[in-house]
């Protein structure tokens, strides 16, 4: 929880260091769904191997090339064999414009408490005007993650997860 808080911070430093004028900043709100999948194959009955999760979004567009994007994720129950809804804030650090990279830090948040440890994401995107405001982004991404700190289970599951996403956003 620590780190999460330690590059929220770092984050919101950036943000306020690299802005050239207030009329070149731009926000970003939006919201979207992806599909997940483990990398390896879990045998535990309570925990699913795949599935849907749905986010919302915001993001800081100081310059052309760099955003800033928060999201919070919201994961099914079984998701990596927690008996309630998961919640997962997030932080990015985006590098680009129409097609971008992009490195993020999160948590996970269920049954009142944050995970231990924080998971770590790489994604690749396209990031698509589709009218004046309108942003659609088209995502795939790698996280880095350790599904024990979510649940405690009796056998030891822990998994890289691959997601295929997208998000609509409204630019003000």
């Amino acid at each position: 929880m620590r780190v999460l808080l330690g590059f929220m911070v770092v984050v919101g430093l950036l943000c306020s260091t690299v802005v050239p004028s207030n009329a070149d900043i731009k926000h970003r709100f939006g919201a979207g769904a992806h599909y997940w999948t483990t990398i390896e194959d879990i045998d535990v009955d309570n925990v699913k191997k795949d599935g849907f999760a749905y986010l919302i979004s915001y993001q800081l567009r100081p310059a052309s090339l760099i955003k800033f994007g928060l999201d919070v994720e919201m994961l099914p129950e079984s998701y990596g064999g927690a008996e309630e809804r998961v919640y997962a804030p997030q932080a990015y650090l985006v590098l680009g414009s129409f097609i971008y990279a992009a490195l993020g830090i999160g948590s996970y948040y269920t049954d009142g408490e944050f995970a231990e440890d924080p998971f770590f994401n790489v994604r690749a995107g396209l990031d698509l005007c589709l009218l004046p405001r309108i942003y659609v982004d088209i995502n795939a991404n790698y996280r880095f993650e350790n599904w024990d700190s979510i649940e405690t289970l009796d056998e030891d599951v822990s998994s890289d997860t691959i997601t295929l996403g997208a998000a609509v956003r409204l630019e003000l």
